[in-house]
């Protein structure tokens, strides 16, 4: 049995009494005899229609003012009332309630268009419970029963009097309140957190939209926006020619339509006769539409596109993209500029925010090869698909746990035992992870990411201090950072030295597919060469080492860092002395281009192949190896430049 039928049993065994509304109080009306004036520049608190309305509990923490003269007679809202709407449109919004659940000193003067209702004695019903109450669908029916009217419907308040309602006791109320108070805030939180779900995809669909149109390889062709298409502006036929208008059906863009990315349709329509007598143009569909004069430009350059013919009016500009670019593409790569165009080409002064057109054409965006701005549009409008379904998906939701909790509510005060447990705890899956999807996009959409080590290692530390006579011939397997310059080459299997455990306090370890660096020498052209690890044995790295784990392909990771760019980046910045040194936050800055991991072992067998036809030769032919080695850096440099 639940603790609400424990109550019910204790407090009620013959049942729980109903009286009517009538037989527990009476119905005010609010202000009289006010102007339109009154309600500028107001010295009193003031309920308004929506107030009541929207919340089940008076909001009386309001910024609403009315004027009050010394003395003058009108009635106040207190603790305990019961505000109902007076009036609407239907009669199922008719004598929709809130309830005064906070005490306060500071008057409160109610809209003529709103009632309330007053109990007699006070101690009868918890407001709080009085807030669900005259919610439920029971009252709800009653209530509605009491409007009348053709277009608009009005509250009967001595048909009002004849509602019946339940009065169970205070303890059952109190339970009643505990249950359905938790469910209105399971509600609210929900609807914070799917606000702020939104708002946080929409700000990750923007970085990596930014990100990947502002990506090294999409830079390089920059072209002017005047260069990427026809732009043409429109008008506004004339307003007062009713033939232009009603019963229109071509579509017409102003700024008000401007609100969505992609627009289905515009508020306002023109008819064929604008088009032949009103000196209109027709724009084929697949267009990009901006505006150049609105007051939105105060903070947003709004941006969309136009899947359908349309004409527009003078403050909206449409491109029509030249062959051989997307339409799509000029769309996102103006939604990622717009902030950057809005404030290097806005007009100074003016009643109405402007652009200067000229200044927008003279702008410069990425515009890359027809098959990266296919996969670009495809990435990005998946990205804005995941926003729009979301944004779809918060009111249903909403809906669905506000359903739950009518349910419930309706349930509780006919006093129905539902056998129910209220959930209150909920999980997220929303899991992301910004970088490596970034990684990801770009591989996938330029074939290419430009990464910093630090963005792929998935862990990175220095080794421990191995002594040249801490060296023995069996053991365990060790490197020590000089071998590093001196035995090993781009990658290695085995070990050439061996030591104890015993010998280093706290042994680091490096594992199949570690890449090992040095992190001191002699030389600033040579300091931070890398060698990649491909032996199956655990073995430890000596001091001035630097062991960096990752998921990439090992041998390709070595190459990249043994290129002459990468070689530059370990030795910027690097001092000429007796020993040069450097660090593992300098290792993490070093930039690499990162292919797929396909890409990766692809180049990395190729680069494979002709390191191994230097090795083949290198007995005999010193002229011929140098040739080769030289051939083989020509092509390891192409093949990891992008």
């Amino acid at each position: 049995m639940s603790k609400l039928d424990e109550l019910i049993s204790l407090y009620c065994p013959d049942g729980v009494p109903h009286k009517t509304l009538g037989e527990l109080g009476k119905f005010f009306g609010g202000l009289t005899g006010k102007s339109k004036d009154d309600f500028t520049d107001g010295n009193a608190r003031f309920i308004t229609y929506k107030n009541v309305y929207s919340n089940p509990a008076l909001q009386i923490d309001v910024e609403d003012r009315v004027k009050i003269a010394d003395g003058e007679k009108q009635r106040t809202l207190q603790y305990g009332d019961v505000v109902f709407t007076g009036s609407s449109e239907t009669p199922d919004e008719c004598g929709i309630s809130s309830v005064v659940t906070v005490k306060t000193d500071e008057k409160l003067y109610l809209n003529s268009f709103c009632f309330f209702f007053r109990f007699d004695d006070l101690s009868i019903m918890l407001p709080d419970f009085a807030k669900h109450l005259f919610r439920s669908s029971d009252l709800r029916y009653q209530i509605g029963k009491t409007a009348s009217g053709v277009t608009r419907f009005n509250v009967s308040k001595k048909l009002m009097e004849k509602v019946t309602i339940p009065l169970p006791p205070l303890e059952v109320q109190s339970e009643i309140v505990r249950i359905l108070d938790n469910f209105t805030e399971l509600t609210a939180e929900l609807t914070a957190e799917l606000t702020a779900e939104l708002t946080a995809r929409k700000k990750q669909y923007e970085y990596y939209r930014n990100l990947l149109l502002e990506h090294p390889k999409n830079k390089s062709s920059m072209v002017a926006i005047s260069d990427l298409g026809k732009w043409s502006g429109g008008k506004t036929p004339s307003t007062s020619n009713k033939e232009f208008w009603e019963g229109g059906t071509i579509p017409w863009i102003s700024s008000k339509d401007m609100k969505f990315p992609t627009l289905e349709d515009t508020e306002d329509h023109l008819t064929e006769k604008a088009l032949t007598e009103g000196g209109m143009t027709l724009l084929p569909e697949g267009t990009v539409a901006i505006v150049t004069r609105s007051g939105i430009l105060k903070h947003t350059f709004p941006v969309a596109y136009v899947p359908f013919r349309t004409t527009v009016n003078q403050d909206i500009k449409v491109l029509i993209a030249k062959e051989g670019l997307s339409a799509r593409y000029v769309f996102h790569a103006l939604q990622s500029y717009g902030e950057n165009i809005r404030k290097t080409t806005k007009k100074q002064g003016g009643t109405v925010d402007s652009l200067d057109f000229q200044k927008v054409l003279a702008y410069e965006i990425p515009v890359p090869a027809l098959d990266v701005q296919n996969r670009l549009v495809e990435v990005l409008d998946n990205f804005e698909t995941i926003c729009s379904d979301l944004k779809i998906g918060l009111p249903a939701e909403i809906e669905a746990r506000q359903k739950q909790y009518e349910f419930y509510r309706n349930a509780l005060l006919t006093y129905a035992a539902t056998g129910k447990t209220i959930l209150t705890d909920r999980q997220t899956d929303r899991q992301t992870d910004e970088l490596n999807g970034l990684i990801l996009l770009c591989q996938y959409v330029f074939g290419v990411a430009y990464v910093t080590l630090g963005n792929i290692a998935t862990d990175i530390y220095r080794g421990a201090g191995i002594k040249r006579d801490e060296v023995t011939a069996d053991g365990i397997p060790c490197v020590r950072y000089g071998e590093i310059y001196t035995m090993y080459d781009i990658s290695f299997h085995e070990c050439v030295s061996h030591t104890s455990e015993d010998v280093v306090a706290n042994p680091k370890y490096f594992e199949h597919g570690d890449i090992i660096f040095t992190i001191t020498g002699e030389s600033v052209e040579e300091i931070g060469k890398s060698i990649a690890y491909l032996g199956n044995e655990k073995c430890m790295a000596g001091g001035d080492t630097v062991v960096m784990k990752h998921n990439q392909d090992p041998r390709y990771i070595s190459y990249a860092l043994s290129t002459t760019d990468a070689q530059a980046q370990k030795s910027k910045g690097r001092v000429k002395s007796k020993v040069v040194h450097s660090s593992v936050p300098a290792l993490k800055e070093i930039i690499i281009p990162l292919p797929t991991l396909e890409e990766q072992k692809r180049i990395a067998d190729i680069l494979d192949n002709f390191h191994q036809l230097c090795n083949d030769i290198s007995t005999g032919i010193p002229a011929e190896i140098e040739a080769r080695t030289k051939q083989y850096e020509y092509y390891r440099d192409k093949l990891l430049t992008f």
